[in-house]
């Protein structure tokens, strides 16, 4: 088994691929590493200097379409086979030159994740502005005190990577999935460099899709296995609400008064029917979850360590 897995995926980078290669080489000379670029449905010369420039270490595995950066990443931390795994960008925006200090901060420390802080970030304001925002969301709303989410530098153990769930675009959202893994995390220092070749995929479409991928983290984090707590909890508190309201009107109707008109009747109608709709979504959620779970015999827990005394 290798010691090191680089997963690094691209998109459009043909002027990036021979300075990334260099960089990677120059960086873990001393280390017994495989590199893995993962092509997200280039249109330039991407996997031809790709496939130029590849020795014995590297791998290439090509999507057939864009699928996006989440799915390019673990497709590459499927294929990896080394003790670590560290992930990056192909536009050289991170450097390689990181990840021996990383590794011997894992190894010394005893960390299951290092986690990349871009300590002077090479972008303009109207990257790095909204970007301060949505960390600070993030850590707020999550507990997952991690500066820099948007960091793709980060090392893993294997295990920890190759068990963290990886759909959609949740590769911002690796702290938080890694904490839902148990695992131990830190954050240092990182090296960031202006972007030279190519030009950024991040666009300001990026914030709502961003707002959608934090409510997901936060069900996860906190009714993944008990959606019923949520769902069951809203839909009561609404179902008593409108009944309330409704026996209210009912003996408005029985002393005389006309309450067809009333706009309270609505509310009360509105409040009882979806009380019923998220009591009934309740159940068909914890339904699903434990179809999830026992179909394909997963357990709601992660064993860490067994032991049997003598």
């Amino acid at each position: 088994m290798k010691k090191l897995s680089v997963v690094i995926p691209v998109m459009n980078e043909e002027d990036n691929i021979e300075p990334l290669f260099k960089a990677v080489q120059n960086a873990l000379k001393d280390i017994d590493y495989e590199l893995i670029l993962v092509d997200d449905g280039s249109t330039d010369d991407t996997i031809k200097r790709v496939k130029e420039l590849a020795d014995n270490r590297t791998k290439l595995l090509i999507f057939n379409r864009n699928f996006g950066q989440t799915t390019a990443m673990a497709a590459g931390i499927d294929e990896a086979e080394g003790e670590l795994i560290v992930t990056l960008d192909g536009d050289l925006q991170n450097d390689p030159s990181d990840i021996p200090m990383m590794i011997e901060k894992l190894e010394s420390e005893g960390w299951d994740v290092v986690a990349g802080r871009r300590a002077n970030r090479q972008d303009d304001s109207l990257r790095k502005v909204p970007s301060k925002i949505a960390n600070w969301i993030i850590r707020k709303s999550t507990g997952v005190y991690i500066r820099d989410y948007g960091c793709t530098l980060k090392l893993f153990k294997s295990d920890v990577a190759k068990n963290l769930g990886l759909y959609g675009e949740l590769h911002r959202y690796i702290p938080v999935l890694a904490k839902l893994y148990g695992a131990k995390m830190t954050e240092v220092d990182v090296k960031h460099h202006p972007r030279v070749h190519g030009v950024s995929k991040y666009g300001i479409g990026r914030t709502f899709r961003v707002i959608s991928d934090l409510m997901l983290m936060l069900f996860f984090l906190k009714y993944a296995t008990r959606p019923m707590h949520l769902f069951g909890g809203v839909g009561f508190g609404m179902f008593f609400v409108g009944m309330l309201i409704n026996f209210y009107l009912f003996l408005l109707k029985i002393f005389g008064e006309s309450i067809g008109s009333r706009p309270l009747l609505i509310l009360g109608v509105m409040l009882t029917l979806g009380g019923i709709m998220l009591i009934s979504t309740g159940f068909l959620a914890e339904l699903m979850m434990r179809t999830y779970y026992e179909s394909q015999n997963k357990k709601p827990y992660i064993v860490k360590e067994k032991f049997t005394g003598a």
